[in-house]
């Protein structure tokens, strides 16, 4: 698919590929810097996300902007924030193989148009689906992978995070690591563009 941003969003904005469509109140294409160095990449909206239709604005999204401002990190300047699924799947159950599958292409597209030098996973869905199948992120969290030419690391999601506060020091060391790859690759965050 090689569309422009605003073909992209409104081709997915129309899509019928599974049942998420169905009970979506918005599609949420993604949020950020449409050029940026780091993509996050989640696995699907949840209900809040659903109704103002941008990734991470519940109170996971409120502890991942709190962790990227730590390291110099905001969604709106210099990071670009998708999922693999863009609709909710209902009472934010995992999204299944086969919706992972039918919205993989709109991600592709988005990263290709992105060209992020690093992706993080941000949970264990992500991971398994763009990673690898076997990762064991409670393990395998904070090391970083190379898939042609884009470092790739997987991270705890801010939602289990609050499930389970102890882990949230493992997953700032994520952070720090992301923070110096960036720093080695000499990608320090550019200042948000003006708009026009």
């Amino acid at each position: 698919m090689n569309m422009t941003w605003e073909e992209l969003e409104s081709t997915c904005g129309q899509c019928r590929k599974c049942g998420l469509c169905e009970t979506r109140t918005n599609v949420v294409f993604g949020v950020g810097n449409r050029s940026a160095d780091v993509m996050f990449i989640g696995e699907g909206p949840g209900e809040n996300e659903d109704l103002q239709g941008e990734p991470f604005v519940g109170r996971a999204g409120q502890l991942l902007d709190k962790m990227l401002a730590a390291v110099d990190l905001d969604r709106h300047t210099n990071i670009y924030i998708a999922n693999i699924v863009k609709c909710r799947p209902p009472k934010n159950r995992d999204p299944e193989p086969g919706e992972q599958d039918a919205c993989l292409p709109w991600l592709r597209s988005q990263v290709a148009l992105v060209r992020p030098k690093i992706i993080v996973c941000l949970g264990r869905v992500a991971a398994m689906k763009l990673l690898k199948p076997d990762i064991k992120i409670t393990r395998e969290h904070g090391e970083f992978y190379e898939r042609n030419g884009v470092l790739m690391m997987a991270t705890l999601h801010p939602a289990a995070l609050l499930r389970n506060p102890n882990n949230k020091p493992a997953a700032f060391e994520d952070f720090l690591k992301l923070r110096k790859r960036l720093d080695e690759l000499h990608l320090a965050p550019a200042p948000g563009d003006f708009p026009f």
